[in-house]
């Protein structure tokens, strides 16, 4: 983060003393162009006309000054692009300029600098929106932190933490790093990374993010991300990648650019060649203003820069642009049970021990097993044996098979714990589920554990489902989303209840992650175009297969957002829907940004050539019709609001249930 903070401030100033240098100038030259029409008056000189054009010497002698002050960086901003081999609108520009000075109109070459300095100060400033963001993210870091070093507190600056520093954080402060909550509690705002309209409260052993600002309480936390490896650090990398992504049309456009300057300057030769007056020189030069393609050039990027600014403003943040405009094409989704579709917070409901073995006993060995799993079926296993102060033992041998179980040795003795089919394969005696007190318990996730090769138990799980998902369903459905799809590894009994309260049209449960590889490409063999949404761990291999990767949850998560085209930093599934709406009001902007910018030229050369208008006239359509591009891109900034106050309604109509402790029991134990 160091390293950033340092490049950004260096790059900032060294801005920051051009841009003193040309405002300079720019300021001067309108002046002097402004005096140039009052010199008559001023200096109250008889008007002389010459051949060569001059009215007035001091009039033109200010507007020549004017015109070398405001044309010299076009002109040479266009002879670096043909050095390079690059075309842009500034040698239209450049030409116009030098023609006007060649036939002595210094105050209309004046004009020509100063209004195309305006529109490449529009086009400018749409540009930086994205830089902006990025300066505005080094910014949310505080420089300083006050780290614990035996008992005493001491101020570092920040950039120095490392993992495993203790660090206090008073109200009021931004947090300097990523880290775990040690010490105190307090309601930490997550906006700048999350997009959630609400803060969040937080307590001991909850995680915190660098850039986020604490607002009630006292903390101490323990450092385990600093600098540029932080979420925030991310999501400045992210940023920067998506900005300078181009989309498939803008490469296209790119591709032709090349044919236009020459196609303009062949046509206004054209007219000065069968001019019979001295007037094809104007006309040539006002086609030359009037063709300088600014709202062509502009009609993409100031789009796809408000775009990204709208959706990073929601937590949306999108890697490649590329992968906005996919968006709009989807037509099935493939979405994960656990932590998508559900809040992915299990809790123990229910418990069945076998004959002559203690409920305690069989939570306690399940837990110390599932302690070393970082999975949400473990973490709820442990957190049900913590409430009810239960010793968790240390494990030997623990080994973890994905989307299967666990196994390990406490106390000397094997256990495993997961799925009967996988616990029968590793040959453990499961004749205890053939008795009819001991089968399995509609909609639950099941959880079998085996002692010395023989079942001892079972313990049920639930996941409760997210309270917007329904919404959001039926919302992709009416976007012409026809094939959304749910798969689980999880039971089907569990998995059907889950997929008919959503809506989904299929569901597959018991599902392998190396099998929703094969799911998501028959899709695309029947000519789908398929989003694959889940919690980048897991998924990643389907994430990466499917035409859009959508990561759920991605704050902290490193895989999340390495393995998926745009990572939600928060759980809200109205951002799905939001997602292709976006994209599609993104394109839809672009083509009327595209297709006004070419009935704008073509009309404006038209006019030209038909009637004597004059250069000021050509200069003002000029620079509205820049301005007229950039305001219709600015729309997307303000779109999509609306999943701000649904999360609000939904937030607050909900009631937060916390887990709910099972009894101790040999019998059935149900909430």
């Amino acid at each position: 983060m160091a390293h950033t903070h340092s490049h950004v401030s260096w790059s900032v100033q060294k801005q920051t003393f051009s841009s003193v240098m040309f405002i300079a100038a720019l300021l001067l030259g309108s002046v002097l162009l402004f005096l140039s029409y009052l010199a008559p008056w001023l200096f109250q000189e008889q008007v002389v006309r010459t051949t060569g054009g001059l009215t007035n010497f001091h009039s033109d002698a200010m507007a020549l000054i004017a015109a070398l002050l405001l044309g010299a960086p076009l002109i040479w901003h266009a002879l670096r692009n043909l050095w390079s081999g690059v075309m842009h609108m500034d040698e239209l520009v450049a030409m116009a300029i030098l023609a006007a000075l060649a036939i002595g109109e210094y105050p209309e070459a004046a004009l020509i600098a100063f209004f195309m300095i305006i529109v490449e100060l529009i086009e400018s400033r749409s540009a930086q929106g994205a830089r902006a963001a990025i300066e505005g993210l080094v910014r949310l870091t505080p420089e300083k932190a006050y780290k614990i070093t035996d008992a005493e507190e001491v101020e570092v600056a920040a950039k120095i933490l490392v993992p495993g520093d203790r660090i206090r954080v008073r109200p009021g402060d931004n947090i300097p790093a990523d880290g775990r909550i040690i010490s105190g509690q307090s309601t930490i705002n997550q906006a700048n990374i999350t997009g959630e309209s609400l803060p969040v409260d937080k307590e001991d052993g909850d995680e915190v993010f660098g850039g986020t600002s604490n607002m009630t309480g006292l903390l101490e936390i323990e450092v385990t991300k600093s600098g540029h490896d932080t979420t925030l650090g991310r999501v400045q990398d992210l940023i920067i990648n998506a900005e300078q992504t181009k989309l498939p049309l803008m490469k296209l456009i790119d591709q032709y650019a090349g044919w236009y300057t020459p196609t303009i300057l062949m046509l206004a030769f054209i007219v000065v060649y069968f001019s019979k007056t001295g007037a094809g020189i104007e006309t040539a030069i006002k086609m030359l203003v009037v063709a300088c393609p600014c709202a062509l050039i502009l009609a993409t990027p100031t789009a796809m820069v408000a775009a990204l600014s709208c959706a990073a403003r929601l937590g949306i943040l999108i890697k490649n642009m590329t992968s906005l405009e996919h968006a709009r094409n989807l037509t099935a989704m493939i979405l994960d049970k656990t932590g998508t579709l559900t809040t992915g917070e299990l809790s123990v409901t229910q418990m069945k021990p076998a004959p002559h073995v203690d409920g305690a006993e069989l939570l306690r060995v399940a837990a110390a097993v599932e302690n070393a799993s970082r999975h949400p079926v473990a973490k709820a296993v442990v957190k049900v044996a913590r409430k009810a102060k239960l010793t968790i033992d240390d494990v030997e041998n623990f080994y973890e098979t994905p989307g299967m179980g666990v196994r390990g040795r406490v106390r000397g003795q094997d256990i495993l714990v997961g799925r009967a089919k996988w616990l029968r394969e590793q040959g453990a005696d499961m004749s205890l589920l053939d008795h009819p007190d001991y089968q399995e318990s509609e909609g639950l996730s099941m959880l079998y554990v085996v002692r010395n090769k023989q079942c001892i138990g079972w313990v049920g799980l639930e996941d409760r489902t997210r309270p917007e998902a329904r919404t959001a369903l039926e919302e992709l459905q009416k976007l012409g989303l026809k094939n959304l799809t749910m798969v689980t590894g999880d039971r089907r009994a569990v998995a059907q209840r889950v997929a008919q309260e959503m809506g989904c049209t299929s569901v597959y449960a018991e599902v392998l992650p190396a099998e929703k590889l094969h799911l998501v490409a028959e899709l695309k063999q029947k000519g789908h175009k398929v989003a694959v949404v889940g919690d980048g761990v897991n998924d990643a291999p389907a994430l990466a297969a499917g035409d859009l990767g959508i990561a759920m949850g991605a704050v902290g998560s490193d895989v999340a957002i390495h393995s998926a085209n745009i990572a939600l930093m928060n759980n809200d599934l109205s951002r799905l829907p939001f997602l292709i709406k976006l994209s599609r009001a993104t394109m839809k902007i672009v083509w009327q940004n595209l297709i006004f910018g070419a009935i704008y030229i073509m009309g404006a050369e038209i006019l030209v050539n038909v009637k004597d208008i004059p250069l000021v006239l050509a200069l003002v359509l000029h620079l509205i019709s820049s301005a007229i591009v950039c305001f219709n891109s600015a729309r997307l900034v303000r779109f999509g609001e609306e999943p701000s106050d649904l999360l609000r309604e939904v937030e607050s109509a909900q009631t937060p249930q916390g887990p709910v402790m099972p009894k101790m029991t040999p019998a059935v134990a149900t909430t």
